[in-house]
């Protein structure tokens, strides 16, 4: 047979290669930045060194008590893009330590062309057979403790240390914790040969898997350590993006805009403490062409008309503004307001002095209800406290008393309350008008305070603790109560309500004992074995 090079032999064929390689030059930055610069030294991550030092401490105690009953298990938790998994894999590589990671399999069987075929009507019927993910959560923990790592030629002699990381959860153990306290607490702890470490992200709505999915008894039983990251600061954000930013300037060779501090700056605030991404922002906007380049030689040619005096220092900072809203356009983040600060914005309801301009005076018989503008959106604070509306109505109707001061603004603004929750009394249209309703709730607790109507009347009021509603702890109470009233009149045929409305006070008025609470649960037990 003839040989490859004979075929390029021909001069046609040689410069046709030759013509094609030049207009098409290989591209070797197909990788995401994130990918690309994935930190290998501590000196590389942007966490903050005490938690660096915690998690190693960790590690070096842990990996020393090499036990056959050992069990340790840590838990790292906070926001997504903290630095978890990169912390973890940059000590594990520096102490040679072994990581066995745990995802969340898919089934070979549903990967076949029978697959679909079964669901066709004219084929044939197949079973197909599958295993739970709990039963290869258990195994593969199992696999992982029981065997060893094979001694290869050039090996040194701690490979057995290893670690084992659960990050992708199985998704039966959201549905029912319990399976996993159970294979935790027989099959592992008490059979562990290394340590076990879970990472769970903190969801933005508030809703923590951390206290779902290891509650604090279970902490405490399984003696869980729990080391809570926060997010990333602006220093060590700006830090790891000046590197990426001066790396990628010298080897892209003219393709990757060079960022300002300013425009940096704006990545960093608009991450909102995510350094994956405040990688990718960076990624997309230093790409030549894009906004970042416009707007930062824009931005740079009116900085020096400002300072020749052609242009005013107003105009700027307008346009300043404006290119930080074309630049968070990229890859931002989206917004998340605490609680405590969201509440804060609708209670203390801040105004701004109108310019006079755009204002329409209302008619005099409507001359009360004028107020000034407000500086804030109620329906955006809402949507960025990542909160239900209902939730949100409820923490309003708890602390809103201490922000008013005239007995009449009380009575309007339980009044726009009462009509918030009317509209969402009927079930069918409760998730179609729970919007409406916040806004009618936030919009008329803010227009009913008359001492706050006007900009310049903001003061006076001082810091107000903040109160859990009292809703959440009664309904805490009224589904025990049904509970307990189910278990003691299991054979009676009566929804909880009923026997909570209706049986139980017709007993109490019957049975005297029912009046002591002391001879409560003895009158629950007469009560059941004499209708039994």
């Amino acid at each position: 047979q003839p040989a490859f090079d004979d075929f390029l032999s021909d001069s046609t064929i040689t410069s046709g290669l030759l013509n094609y390689r030049k207009s098409n030059p290989p591209s070797n930055r197909t990788e995401p930045w994130v990918d690309e610069y994935i930190p290998r030294t501590q000196s590389e991550l942007a966490v903050h060194k005490k938690k660096i030092e915690e998690v190693e401490n960790w590690l070096k105690v842990h990996i020393r008590q090499r036990c056959h009953q050992d069990g340790s298990i840590l838990l790292l938790t906070g926001p997504s893009g903290a630095g978890k998994t990169a912390t973890l894999q940059v000590l594990v590589k520096e102490l040679e330590i072994q990581l066995l990671e745990w995802t969340n399999p898919l089934q070979n069987e549903f990967k076949k062309p029978e697959f679909r075929d079964s669901f066709d009507i004219d084929s044939s019927f197949q079973q197909y057979t599958s295993t739970s993910q709990s039963v290869l959560f258990h195994e593969f923990l199992l696999r992982a403790n029981k065997y060893n790592k094979l001694q290869m030629l050039g090996d040194s002699f701690q490979t057995d240390k290893k670690v084992i990381l659960v990050e992708d959860i199985p998704n039966q153990f959201y549905r029912d914790p319990s399976c996993m306290h159970e294979v935790l607490r027989r099959r592992f702890v008490q059979t562990a040969r290394c340590p076990l470490v879970f990472i769970i992200s903190d969801s933005v709505s508030g809703s923590s898997n951390q206290r779902f999915l290891f509650p604090k008894d279970i902490q405490e039983e399984l003696c869980i350590y729990n080391i809570s990251f926060n997010p990333v600061a602006p220093t060590n954000m700006m830090k790891v993006l000046n590197r990426i930013a001066s790396q990628e300037v010298s080897r892209s060779g003219g393709k990757t805009v060079a960022p300002d501090k300013a425009m940096l700056e704006l990545v960093c605030q608009g991450s909102a403490g995510d350094i994956r991404c405040a990688i990718n922002s960076l990624q997309f906007a230093s790409a030549q062409g894009s906004s970042l380049e416009q707007n930062q030689l824009s931005f740079s040619k009116r900085k020096i008309l400002a300072k020749a005096g052609t242009f005013s220092k107003g105009k700027l900072k307008g346009k300043a503004s404006e290119k930080g809203d074309c630049l968070q356009a990229i890859g931002n983040k989206d917004p998340c307001l605490f609680l405590f600060r969201a509440l804060g914005k609708i209670l203390y309801c801040k105004r701004e002095a109108p310019n006079g301009v755009d204002l329409n005076d209302l008619p005099t018989h409507l001359s009360e209800h004028e107020r000034d503008p407000l500086l804030v959106n109620p329906e955006e604070v809402i949507e960025n406290s990542h909160m239900s509306a209902e939730l949100f109505n409820l923490y309003l109707h708890q602390n809103y008393l201490d922000f008013f001061k005239e007995i009449e603004d009380v009575v309007r603004a339980s009044d726009y309350l009462s009509d918030a929750n009317f509209l969402i009394a009927d079930w069918n249209h409760h998730s179609t008008m729970m919007t409406y309703s916040a806004s009618v709730a936030t919009r008329g607790i803010i227009h009913a305070n008359t001492a706050r109507a006007r900009a310049n009347c903001q003061g006076g009021i001082g810091f107000k603790p903040f109160h859990k509603p009292q809703w959440l702890l009664i309904n805490k109470k009224y589904h025990e109560n049904c509970n307990a009233a189910k278990g003691f009149f299991s054979n009676f045929c009566l929804a909880p309500i009923c026997l909570q409305t209706q049986l139980l006070p017709y007993l109490a008025l019957l049975t005297n004992p029912m009046r002591n609470q002391g001879k409560k649960c003895i009158a629950f037990n007469s009560i059941q074995l004499h209708f039994s």
